[in-house]
């Protein structure tokens, strides 16, 4: 009988200890759960490389740039009107003082800060779309020079 108590204890012992937390990188604290970290400051935080085959962020409240090309060809956008394009001029001057592009956050900002994947991908969308505007106006100026020079 002393045996079988024994043994039952023990697997009672052992079954307790290996449910507290199977997984040495995994804690929780306060409802949120962490990875590589016994101190996690969000729902979830990894604090180590993340494989996957995709990440999908939604954009509940967020203004996916249409505005840009909204504004340059109709004037106007109804999700974005305060929005406007600076001059090339103006953003080589923005260059020369900050030494990164208008608002996207410097070096010193990401590295203190972090990002958020969704707000940089669409700022990041915002310059795309800015750099096509710029590199349209800049061919038809080239279109026109052209015109100049091989006029007859």
């Amino acid at each position: 009988m002393n045996k079988l108590l024994f043994f039952t204890i023990l697997l009672i012992s052992i079954s307790s200890v290996a449910q507290k937390n199977p997984f040495k990188n995994l804690s929780e604290k306060d409802g949120k759960i962490g990875i590589g970290t016994n101190a996690p400051d969000e729902l979830l935080t990894v604090k180590g490389t993340i494989h996957t085959k995709e990440v999908k962020v939604d954009l509940i409240g967020a203004v996916a740039p249409d505005y840009v090309f909204e504004i340059y060809f109709t004037g106007f956008s109804e999700s974005m009107p305060k929005y406007e394009m600076i001059s090339l001029k103006e953003l080589e001057d923005f260059l020369i003082k900050n030494h990164h592009l208008p608002n996207i956050p410097s070096a010193t900002e990401m590295e203190s800060d972090g990002i958020s994947l969704k707000e940089m991908n669409l700022l990041l969308l915002q310059k795309i779309e800015e750099l096509t505007l710029y590199t349209l106006q800049q061919q038809k100026e080239i279109d026109k020079l052209k015109e100049k020079v091989f006029e007859p």
